[in-house]
Parts: structure tokens; sequence; C-alpha cells
């Protein structure tokens, strides 16, 4: 039996259209939602996330096999945005630092149940808000650890960075948010 990776592999060679349905189908919502908490802004995730598409439907035949798909494509995404970015902003994806007052939306559920999102609501906001509040090459480590995954060796190819700086990055995103939120542990909930 072929592994997953190199039936992808074959199939992207070949421009299977219901392989592309597929995998959009089964990465759609990670995939945006690192693109929301990567940029900052759900339309310019939305177009990342299209622009993504469009890339590995154009650049399929360069899939390997030999990595996981996801981190090929995730790759694909981080490359895009970075461009994006180095085009409004000339600085880099590793030293943006998020707006301070700028919330980032969170990700819709795909099938969300009622009191799941009654009770988990006020976490979520001040996770959410711990996560806007650190530095950006921090919450992709974290968010592409905890939300999406990924091994610290998946991370290490997506971002580009050397397995240590991964761990690295992941430690000190953590221990700021915590720091966070603790903080908002001492407040008046008056």
């Amino acid at each position: 039996m072929e592994p997953e990776c190199a039936t992808i592999a074959r199939g992207l060679r070949r421009g299977d259209p219901s392989l592309l349905d597929r995998l959009i189908e089964q990465y759609q919502h990670q995939l945006l939602r690192y693109l929301i908490y990567l940029s900052g802004d759900r339309a310019l995730a939305e177009d990342l996330f299209q622009e993504t598409w469009i890339r590995v439907l154009e650049r399929g035949h360069l899939y390997d096999g030999k990595h996981e798909f996801s981190t090929w494509l995730y790759t694909i995404a981080r490359n895009l945005a970075i461009d994006y970015f180095r085009k409004k902003h000339p600085v880099s994806l590793e030293g943006l630092v998020e707006n301070e007052q700028c919330a980032l939306p969170e990700p819709a559920d795909p099938q969300p149940i009622a009191w799941e999102i009654l009770a988990q609501k006020e976490q979520g906001e001040r996770i959410g808000a711990a996560l806007a509040g650190i530095p950006t090459e921090y919450r992709e480590a974290i968010v592409l650890r905890f939300y999406d995954g990924l091994t610290l060796e998946e991370i290490a190819r997506v971002t580009g960075a050397p397995l240590g700086t991964v761990k690295s990055r992941l430690y000190r995103g953590l221990n700021m948010m915590i720091g966070q939120l603790g903080a908002g542990l001492g407040e008046d909930r008056t």
C-alpha cells in the first residue's frame, strides 16, 4: 500500500482536481486559522488562503511526498505571508510585533456546540488576548504546535528555523502567555 504522502504527490503531479478538493476540505480550517493568527486580519488571511491553494495547484509537481503534505502547505502559506508583509512593511515576519490594541479574531469552529461556546468564551478570550499580546514568531510557533498539532521538526521545516530555536520560541512564548494570563487573574471581576 502506497503511503499517503506519495499518493498526494502523484495526484498533484497529475493535477487531479478531486485530490485538490479533498485536500482543501481536509486542511481548510487549520490553514485559515493559522493564517488568521499569523496575519492578525481575517480578510488578509482569506486572501492568503486562496493564494496558497493557487500555488499548490500551480506548483504541485514540486511536492516530493517525502514530508507531510501539511508541512509543505504551511510553508507555502508562511512564505506568502512573508512576501505580503515585506511588500507592505519592509521588515521580516520574525521582527513583527502586533499592535496591542488589535485583538485577533477567533477562528470559527466548523461545528460548534452552543453550550461549549458559552462555557469557553471567557477562557478563549483571555487566551486569545494573551496570544495576540506576544511577538509573532512566538505566536506562530504556539499556533502551529498546539492548534495545528505539528511536531517540533515540522515547525522547524515550515519556519526555516533550527529545532533549538523552535523549542526556545515555544518556551518563551508560553511563558509570556502565562505571565499575561497570571496578571489577568488578579483583576477585580465585579
